[in-house]
């Protein structure tokens, strides 16, 4: 199994840090192949723009999904976009590693995903939610909360962590083709303690080495 993890914290020693260095170290054990993007570590860009391209189409005018499609059918796209662009394609497995940032993923995720899920080559022409050009592949949010669980039910104060959560898992995930898979949550990480964080990283554990056994979450088709 082929992991691509895009781990979108600014800390190397948070418990991000520590969920993504153990998630290395526990799939390569078992015998998988692990790609990492740290977006803070290598300082990716998250602004989308001109420097996308090393051939526009139309420089007097910025489009993006025009741009992005003249790129894929090119290969005109940046050296950093191209990287990772290479890193979807390689995975079976992709994980955004995160913390809950504003009810959403940190911005530079988010650009992130608006650089680098191309027009053209990434969705589009059709090829989109159960018909998209990554089915098959399975996608895994892991993240961290600074709340407890229960302020994440449908009558905690912060609303239910699915209806958060769907804006990723089903417009960005599904939408490009990824089976989805149910997130793993460490709620309040700042404030359990280790011996919480242990138990965190143990369960972790066992969700990677049981991906392939686990029950992606069911969106309906396309086309019913």
């Amino acid at each position: 199994m082929k992991v691509f993890i895009v781990h979108a914290h600014p800390e190397p020693q948070s418990f991000n840090g520590a969920l993504t260095h153990y998630a290395k170290e526990v799939l390569i054990a078992a015998g998988h192949e692990v790609k990492i993007s740290d977006l803070y570590q290598i300082e990716f860009n998250p602004v989308t723009g001109w420097h996308n391209y090393t051939t526009p189409e139309n420089p007097s005018y910025f489009k993006q999904l025009r741009e992005d499609l003249h790129a894929s059918q090119v290969n005109g796209f940046a050296p950093d976009i191209l990287a990772e662009i290479e890193k979807l394609e390689w995975c079976d497995v992709l994980i955004f590693q995160f913390p809950i940032a504003w009810f959403s993923m940190p911005a530079i995720l988010k650009g992130w995903v608006d650089r680098v899920f191309v027009h053209g080559r990434i969705y589009g022409n059709g090829k989109f939610y159960d018909q998209g050009v990554f089915k098959g592949k399975k996608a895994l949010l892991s993240l961290t909360t600074g709340s407890p669980e229960n302020a994440y039910t449908e009558n905690g104060f912060c609303g239910s962590i699915h209806t958060i959560l769907y804006p990723i898992h089903h417009g960005i995930l599904y939408f490009v083709g990824f089976d989805v898979l149910p997130p793993f949550i460490a709620y309040s990480a700042a404030h359990i303690g280790d011996e919480g964080r242990k138990a965190y990283l143990e369960a972790y554990k066992q969700r990677l080495l049981t991906i392939n056994e686990t029950s992606t979450i069911a969106y309906p088709p396309l086309m019913a």
